[in-house]
């Protein structure tokens, strides 16, 4: 039997390979307010309802206390008095509950009925389409400012769509869509409309300059989520699903006697469930309360505000569409003497000791793209390490200057080409199996069974987007899960 000082010695080692996760020093995953009291409030609120079941909340009173808690004070802070909800573990659980709720209310059969989302939103509603058998129709938005088009959202509405989805703001540029519009759409075709506030609705909340309408303020939306593991600096864990109308909350419920054990009654996807991210959110939010968040918001508004700034005085570089809230996307200026490319960039920024995320080009459904980028999540402590971050923006930039973009390993060039011409098929490559997709991996260069220790140096995570943008969709999905399925996995 190992020591508990060697187990935890251990786990130091393994954490000390990780990204860090406070400082600022990384821009996108993780959300840090800067401020040491709230991670320690977080950990003792979580350590005191470990043992707990949030199964069944009354037997465990503490369940059903901390989530009325939590529901009350986001319908506050999300413009509805009266909003009913449920309490979840993050935003893609609060994503496929507000897709089953749809179903569930229209009284859809699985495997028929609709939802039109912008090509924007998250990925979170695919999986949720997947799971309850629905189709997903993304819309294209318009390429230069990133919105919804809720004219071309219309056109994509019929008498079998249950719901459609705005996101407060989008993951990939930080855009608000017209949620106002989308509502009055939504009101005319007779359909919920869900407000995607995950990533940044807790920010927004408190932005101190005015912002179009987009929460359950608005006429027409029947749903809104948001995560108090984003800008509620929870820990992982622990998100919020809310509703206007009590009859679609009460759809995604599941709840049956038709066993011989107990009565199960689940709001959530979970049957068992940890409270842990739900106590510490709890307490954050009676902590922060509505100073505390104002205080930590207007941070990162001014941070925002500099760091837009920053980009904009860059010859190569321009921000992408009009974002609003925390975060904000970069792309390559193709009107500059010089353009830059986003990727390249945040290798350069990367190498200056900042993290940022590169996004692929997409490629709409008609044709038009959406610019490869390099994505930005701005937290109140960013603002301790402005300066620091401001000056390596610049001098990545300059560092930047005139390099092609990272090219594709020649294994995945000669896939690509193969599909090109029409060598393989689609179908061929996905009817590959697990070893067979794993030597194509191996071939181009890319390790699965890399000792994640040094997964950071040994990946050129710049030539894996290049290969995703090169490769069809399908077979970049099947080699990225083949990826992390074998990664996360023991060596044969």
């Amino acid at each position: 039997m190992n020591s508990p000082d060697d187990i935890l010695a251990e786990l130091r080692r393994l954490r000390a390979t990780d990204a860090p996760t406070h400082g600022g020093r990384v821009l996108s995953y993780v959300y840090d307010s800067g401020l040491a009291i709230v991670d320690s409030l977080a950990a003792d609120a979580s350590a005191l309802v470990q043992p707990v079941n949030g199964l069944d909340p009354t037997t465990f009173g503490s369940v059903a206390a901390i989530e009325r808690d939590l529901i009350s004070f986001s319908r506050t802070a999300f413009g509805s008095s009266d909003a009913v909800g449920s309490v979840t573990s993050g935003g893609t659980e609060s994503c496929i509950l507000a897709v089953l709720s749809a179903r569930e209310f229209t009284r859809t059969p699985a495997g028929t009925g609709n939802i039109v989302i912008p090509s924007t939103a998250h990925a979170a509603f695919d999986k949720a389409g997947k799971l309850l058998g629905v189709s997903v129709r993304r819309v294209p938005v318009d390429p230069t400012t990133t919105r919804a088009d809720a004219d071309a959202i219309a056109d994509a509405v019929d008498d079998d769509t249950i719901l459609l989805v705005g996101s407060a703001p989008n993951y990939p540029t930080g855009t608000l869509d017209p949620i106002v519009e989308l509502g009055d759409l939504a009101l005319r075709r007779g359909v919920g409309l869900h407000v995607d506030a995950c990533l940044g609705g807790l920010a927004l909340a408190w932005w101190p300059t005015p912002l179009p309408d987009w929460d359950l303020r608005v006429p027409g939306v029947t749903s809104l989520s948001a995560d108090f593991h984003k800008y509620g600096y929870a820990p992982k864990g622990a998100s919020v699903l809310l509703h206007t109308d009590r009859d679609r909350h009460r759809a995604a419920y599941f709840a049956t006697t038709d066993w011989p054990g107990y009565p199960v009654v689940n709001p959530t996807l979970l049957g068992s469930k940890s409270v842990a991210g739900a106590a510490a959110a709890w307490a954050i939010t009676r902590y922060l309360g509505d100073t505390g968040f104002t205080g930590l918001v207007a941070d990162i508004a001014g941070t925002v505000e500099t760091l837009v700034d920053v980009v904009d005085g860059i010859d190569g570089l321009r921000i992408v569409g009009d974002p609003a809230g925390p975060v904000f996307t970069v792309a390559t200026d193709p009107a500059a003497t010089t353009p830059i490319d986003p990727h390249r960039w945040a290798d350069e920024v990367s190498a200056r000791g900042f993290t940022l995320q590169p996004q692929p080009a997409y490629v709409q459904a008609d044709g038009s793209t959406l610019a490869a980028s390099t994505h930005l999540t701005i937290t109140p402590v960013t603002s301790a390490v402005i300066d620091e971050l401001s000056q390596a923006l610049r001098e990545g930039a300059d560092a930047a200057y005139g390099l092609e973009r990272s090219v594709a390993p020649a294994a995945l060039r000669e896939l690509a080409a193969a599909f090109d011409s029409g060598a393989i098929s689609i179908d061929d490559a996905l009817a590959l199996d697990s070893a067979s997709t794993e030597a194509v991996l191996i071939g181009a260069g890319i390790d699965p069974h890399t000792d994640p220790a040094d997964a950071a140096d040994s990946l050129d995570l710049s030539a894996v987007i290049t290969a995703i943008e090169s490769l069809p969709t399908p077979i970049t999905a099947k080699m990225l899960a083949e990826f992390l399925a074998a990664y996360s996995n023991p060596s044969p």
